[in-house]
């Protein structure tokens, strides 16, 4: 009696069906309903402050019925006109938007006067996002949105579809990215093991040691004892726009905190996260660019750590909600931020017999010539007093480790085979000083790998070297399609 074969691995195939069938489809129909709601938002609080100042300064003719009604019947009309415009344009702009799935790319085709064609390919995608917005969570919807390699928009987002629809279109793209062929009409979604989730209370107390929080709690201390001085709250009155800015920095670091969990799978690394706006993030074997691991001086007692990192097409101009998908850690220990850059770096390419975790902790925390790092000389010291024991950069087989910063420390992790570009800077007094930095290149992202202030003849070097490093590690590198050989293929019965 055979063994059932691994539906994820087996050669046999069999056309999908759904979304991935190769027929174009549109969304769903309450997408109009769902991209108009904010053009309702801004006209109805345009219409509340108008109003709200004309009764302010008794401009309003509410003291005579006749007027007033009047009155409110025209910007009654008024509004119905502007709000059935906004519905009917998103209507319009509903029926001229279409997809489809083919074997190598997904197309998208948008516009109602100018029309636009993107096409995708599913070898060069670098990660995978089911996003539910609030109100579409409440309609059982959610957005689908591809990134692939490249600049300036080179995501694509499929607003909205049924919950269902847009994870099973998910678990296709993944697999047809990673060139598995499955038996039966939908991919099944892939096996995953959760490693580990952080807590609201940690998430709080981070923001509270934060610098918005200090500096919101801060503020309003002090002009509240103007005001209270002075006898006039016109100080704190004045100050509120950008305490409120400061506010909402701070809500909004909770809310794409809240819930972060973070899960291991074939697929690659998952994450989920959000409270009002809930996001499912799949990146893909390999697709991480590159890491960093930061702490700031106020989390250095509570011992906390963040880590983000570059993706291609995550750091693209038109990306609607910046500061998401960057992030692998918003807040842990040390042993969570090593062990998080473990899942997306997993060999570092010490030397044999030497410990991988004395070489990350002496980015973290060292300075100086320890483990291996290059650090810059004691002249540097005129152009950088106070982090210039800690500059430093160490090379491995796989990787490019920089450590920069006391005030705030980093250590950024660049794999050889994704380094785009290399470069030496020199400004007038590091040419008086012989120092030059060091730069590596990466996409787009909070992470920018520079060596300051390193001895300018050790940094032609490290140019020398680290070009013909990247060049062979961007020729060894693994397949785009990281399943597609036996080599890659997990085998039935063995542990996820």
């Amino acid at each position: 009696m055979t063994q059932p074969s691994d539906p994820r691995t087996s050669p046999a195939f069999v056309p999908p069906s759904g979304l991935a069938d190769g027929q174009w489809h549109v969304m769903h129909p309450a997408t109009p309903l769902l991209r108009s709601w904010q053009v309702l938002a801004v006209v109805l609080v345009f219409v509340v402050q108008s109003l709200g100042n004309d009764v302010v300064s008794g401009d309003t003719d509410f003291e005579r019925p006749h007027l007033a009604g009047r009155w409110l019947a025209g910007g009654g009309a008024v509004l119905l006109l502007v709000v059935l415009l906004g519905v009917g344009l998103a209507f319009a702009s509903w029926r001229a938007t279409r997809f489809r799935v083919l074997d190598e790319a997904l197309e998208l085709h948008t516009g109602i006067l100018f029309r636009k064609q993107r096409r995708a390919r599913l070898d060069r995608m670098q990660a995978v996002d089911v996003v539910q917005p609030f109100l579409a969570r409440l309609l059982g919807l959610a957005r689908l949105t591809v990134e692939v390699a490249g600049g300036k928009e080179s995501n694509i987002a499929l607003s909205f579809l049924r919950e269902d629809e847009a994870r099973a279109l998910r678990n296709h793209l993944l697999a047809a990215a990673a060139g598995v062929r499955y038996e039966g009409p939908d991919a099944p979604e892939a096996p995953e093991r959760s490693t580990l989730e952080i807590p609201v209370a940690r998430l709080i107390l981070s923001l509270l040691v934060s610098g918005p929080a200090i500096g919101f709690v801060g503020g309003v201390l002090v002009l509240g004892i103007i005001s209270i001085l002075i006898g006039n709250p016109g100080p704190l009155v004045g100050a509120f726009a950008p305490l409120l800015g400061a506010a909402g920095v701070l809500w909004a670091r909770f809310s794409r905190g809240f819930g972060f969990r973070i899960s291991d799978s074939p697929d690659g690394l998952r994450l989920r996260y959000g409270l009002l706006e809930q996001r499912t993030q799949t990146v893909p074997p390999g697709r991480v660019q590159a890491v960093r691991l930061s702490q700031g001086l106020l989390w250095r007692a509570l011992g906390l750590w963040t880590v983000h990192v570059n993706i291609a097409g995550y750091g693209g101009e038109d990306r609607r909600d910046s500061g998401s998908g960057s992030t692998l850690l918003p807040v842990g220990p040390k042993v969570e931020a090593v062990g998080v850059l473990a899942l997306v770096l997993p060999d570092l390419g010490v030397e044999p017999g030497e410990n991988p975790w004395d070489v990350v902790d002496a980015g973290l925390t060292g300075r100086g010539q320890v483990a291996g790092y290059l650090s810059a000389p004691r002249r540097s010291r005129w152009v950088d007093p106070i982090s210039w024991g800690r500059s430093g950069v160490r090379v491995t087989d796989q990787a490019l480790l920089i450590r920069s910063g006391r005030i705030y420390r980093h250590l950024d992790i660049v794999p050889h085979a994704r380094t785009q570009s290399l470069g030496l800077t020199q400004g007038p007094l590091q040419r008086r000083l012989r120092l030059a930095s060091f730069a590596v290149h990466s996409t787009a992202g909070p992470v920018d790998p520079v060596a300051s202030h390193l001895d300018q003849d050790q940094a032609s070097q490290l140019l020398a070297v680290q070009s013909v490093r990247a060049e062979r590690a961007r020729k060894s590198s693994g397949p785009e399609r990281w399943m597609e050989h036996s080599e890659f293929l997990q085998q039935p019965g063995e542990p996820t």
